[in-house]
């Protein structure tokens, strides 16, 4: 089908009464200031003046197998033509959802084994935490509540996820759990850790930072820890190594549930299908995910939760009062099942585990340029942050917008690539191969080199 709108400028004049999500709506007002998006193939989007450009975040850390598959088009497109929508309420199901739900427990690791559908992240952070305030209460423990996030975090942008997030993302925004959530500190050592100190030192700092606020706020009052194996949108940081066990042994001796936020890390982005136990060696309570679940050809998401939990939960006497109209929709439940197949049957984790590493390197490569300060993340999974002054860690004003700047750059050489206040982030396709890498490489080091001359300017 032909869209009606067949140019730029019909296209921004609807777009007028769009709201865009996590932007300056006032900067939107300016001429130029949008980029229309009209079609996509493979690792490419096109935009509405004709410009191919490498999609270099994977339209939102989500189109894990590429754009245009038809496996999953004609999969979405047969389940609409079978049963287009039925919901998941009270005692009805349906195929789609059930072969998905039996896949998902199939492929997370040991007993997680129920599935929760939803359509975001926010709405699988949402639900991990309302089951086990329920799961409390039904195990007669009405004070054990309280949640432990971290500083830099990104939960989700629905009320309560949104105060599982850093504070960061809600200046002069209310959120709906003033006193239920507290912040651990940020693990990211380029930031929080003391010149000289070890990798392992860094560890013991957060290990007695977590065990201090559980000495705090009483253990007999925390119902979970929530992590992102590496955290996305506060920037891309990578905590010390074995700093996810340490939490791990640390919440399981004193009766705390491990939510692990794979919104971003499932399917193939760090090489596994899930990351906790594949990549940081340990085995959450409850597992969230979405994003690349359906590689972003549907929305849904999934909160896995173990047999335990769903024990407690479904026992005699006890009403499950959470639910979404779309939870388990048959067309992106056909969705995911067509793009699991595709991951399994070409081994895209497998080629992760190679060209996500070709792709972590050639990004660390660009720390040889003067603003440049960090390279982090890991494998499709990436960070740069821009730094005044690299010596003295010099941070570059919040006005100077250079991760914009280099973003600006980018796209005028053919690359999307996210910008992050005076950082710039990439989780492109998992298709990439080396030539791909190396442009993209290309085009990130003259974006760069332009902004380092604006600067100056």
């Amino acid at each position: 089908m032909t869209h009606p709108l067949k140019t730029t400028d019909d296209i921004l004049t609807k777009d007028a009464h769009l709201i865009q999500s996590f932007a300056n709506l006032d900067a939107l007002k300016q001429n130029d200031a949008r980029t229309a998006i009209v079609g996509a193939e493979g690792i490419h989007v096109t935009d509405s003046e004709g410009n191919k450009l490498i999609d270099g975040i994977g339209g939102l850390w989500c189109v894990n197998v590429g754009h245009g598959r038809r496996e999953i088009i004609d999969a979405i497109t047969e389940q609409l033509n079978t049963l287009d929508y039925y919901s998941t309420f009270y005692n009805f199901t349906h195929p789609a959802a059930a072969a998905l739900a039996d896949k998902l427990a199939s492929l997370a690791p040991g007993n997680l084994n129920r599935v929760y559908f939803g359509n975001s992240g926010s709405v699988a952070n949402d639900s991990a935490i309302r089951m086990l305030h329920h799961y409390n209460n039904r195990l007669g423990r009405p004070n054990k509540k309280k949640i432990l996030s971290r500083m830099g975090a990104y939960h989700g942008s629905t009320h309560l996820a949104m105060a599982m997030t850093t504070p960061g993302y809600s200046e002069e925004w209310d959120t709906a759990a003033d006193g239920l959530v507290y912040h651990l500190m940020e693990p990211c050592a380029y930031h929080q850790a003391e010149p000289g100190m070890s990798d392992a030192e860094f560890l013991d700092v957060l290990v007695e930072d977590m065990e201090k606020a559980i000495h705090d706020i009483g253990a007999e009052n925390i119902a979970c820890f929530i992590a992102e194996p590496i955290m996305g949108a506060g920037g891309v940081l990578v905590a010390p190594d074995g700093y996810h066990k340490r939490m791990r042994e640390i919440t399981a001796a004193n009766d705390i549930k491990y939510i692990a936020d794979e919104v971003v890390t499932a399917f193939g982005r760090l090489g596994a299908m899930f990351a906790s136990e594949d990549v940081f060696g340990m085995q959450p309570d409850i597992i969230n995910t979405a994003k690349g679940l359906t590689s972003g050809y549907q929305p849904l998401s999934a909160t896995i939760i173990s047999d335990e939990i769903y024990d407690v939960i479904s026992e005699p006497g006890a009403m499950f009062l959470h639910g979404m109209t779309y939870s388990g929709h048959p067309a992106a439940a056909a969705a995911g099942l067509a793009n699991i197949e595709i991951l399994e049957r070409e081994d895209i984790p497998g080629q992760v585990q190679v060209t996500g590493k070709i792709f972590e390197n050639a990004l660390r490569g660009l720390g040889d340029l003067d603003i440049v300060g960090d390279v982090r993340g890991s494998h499709f999974m990436m960070g740069l942050e821009f730094i005044k002054d690299k010596a003295t860690k010099t941070e570059f004003d919040a006005d100077d917008n250079v991760g914009g700047k280099v973003a600006k750059h980018a796209q005028d050489r053919g690359l999307i690539a996210r910008a992050l206040g005076n950082s710039l982030i990439l989780s492109p396709t998992l298709i990439l191969d080396a030539d791909n890498i190396a442009s993209i490489e290309a085009i990130l080091r003259e974006s760069i080199s332009a902004t380092m001359d604006d600067l100056k300017a």
